[in-house]
């Protein structure tokens, strides 16, 4: 009984992460293919050869996001692209949803960005807790003048879906940098601490991200 329980451990072992990701490419796969929808019926493969060709969307979707990313880059592509970008912020309930997500894609696309630069360790939910955060930027705005110098955002993801968390803006007297790389700490999160992170701590304050003028001690 002991053996047949390793042997079924040690099958799931091997299948549970293979079956996942094959599980995930083909809803990607799915979805992408909905990109047939945008071409006429009469032109689809089933319509051509008399049956589907299985990742073919992924292919328009590919090029439809080239050929999108060309014509954005002379200047005509740019000012539709302002145009349409202007016309989505003035629409009640919508502007909302696309402003939110254009801040965070470009954020995390441009290379100006400043997400997911660096990982630190953070105390979380209360002191004497660790676990790894992600340092975004710095607090903007009314906020950053009420909180003062010295403050940072991080992001804590939860686990094992690192994609929600807590955005976090504590001063960097509170932090930690560590040496992990963005990939091994989103593995830590995913894997519930499984797989560890297998770095050690600077044993420095993460204030050496900054300039010395952020270095100033937390308000009372």
């Amino acid at each position: 009984m002991t053996a047949l329980r390793k042997y079924l451990f040690t099958g799931l072992l091997l299948w549970l992460p293979l079956g996942i990701t094959l599980w995930i490419l083909g809803a990607l796969i799915g979805w992408m293919d909905q990109t047939l929808l945008l071409v006429p019926e009469a032109l689809h493969p089933k319509a051509l050869l008399g049956f589907n060709i299985p990742g073919l969307g992924v292919l328009l979707t590919l090029a439809v996001v080239l050929l999108t990313g060309m014509l954005a880059t002379n200047i005509v592509g740019r000012r539709l692209a302002n145009w349409g970008d202007r016309l989505m912020r003035r629409i009640p309930v919508v502007r909302f949803i696309y402003s939110s997500v254009k801040q965070v894609s470009d954020t995390l696309l441009k290379n100006s960005g400043r997400s997911f630069r660096k990982v630190v360790l953070v105390e979380f939910p209360q002191p004497g807790q660790w676990t790894l955060g992600f340092l975004v930027g710095e607090p903007q705005g009314a906020v950053a003048e009420t909180l003062g110098e010295g403050f940072v955002t991080v992001y804590v993801a939860t686990a094992p879906n690192p994609t929600s968390g807590y955005v976090l803006m504590t001063h960097m007297s509170r932090i930690h940098a560590v040496d992990v790389s963005v990939d091994d700490a989103l593995k830590f999160h995913v894997s519930l601490g499984v797989i560890g992170p297998g770095a050690r701590a600077r044993g420095a304050h993460a204030s050496a991200l900054t300039t010395p003028e952020a270095r100033s001690a937390p308000p009372h």
